[in-house]
């Protein structure tokens, strides 16, 4: 997708020279856009992995890598593990482009802390099943506790 933006940006810009005049202000506003537009993608493209394992082991672990960038730099990488008895709550909330997971988990000295994903690129169907599996977790969590 950049790669054809930036094949076409010189076109446009040169374009844009007959209309405005002015094609170093015209190429200036065109490039910060489409820097925006790249840092927005850099921040909202995320790799998002959740795995529980109902076995012996009982824990969960939830991934969050960079996708742009993220093979050489892994400064983006948040991993979160815990026991599936440490879950306390779950929450997705649903922003206009941008889509997270906050879990609210108990450490070990019995304080609540929250960990917050970035699932803007996990399908609904997917969102569904972690959805699903976190209900399950919590309700035998609030059932053992009683």
């Amino acid at each position: 997708m950049f790669l054809v933006l930036a094949i076409i940006l010189p076109i446009f810009i040169d374009s844009l020279r007959v209309f405005s005049g002015s094609a170093t202000l015209s190429s200036v506003s065109l490039a910060l856009v489409f820097f925006g537009l790249f840092f927005l993608v850099h921040f909202i493209c995320k790799y998002f992995e959740y795995d529980s394992d109902g076995g012996d082991n009982e824990k969960v672990i939830i991934i969050n890598k960079g996708l742009l960038l993220a093979e050489y730099f892994n400064y983006r990488q948040h991993v979160v593990e815990f026991d599936q008895k440490n879950l306390i709550a779950y929450s997705f909330k649903n922003y206009m482009i941008y889509r997270t997971l906050s879990i609210y988990i108990k450490d070990s000295r019995g304080n609540k802390r929250c960990e917050t994903f970035n699932v803007t690129l996990v399908t609904k169907r997917k969102r569904r099943y972690i959805r699903q599996s976190l209900k399950k977790i919590v309700k035998a969590n609030k059932k053992a506790s009683y």
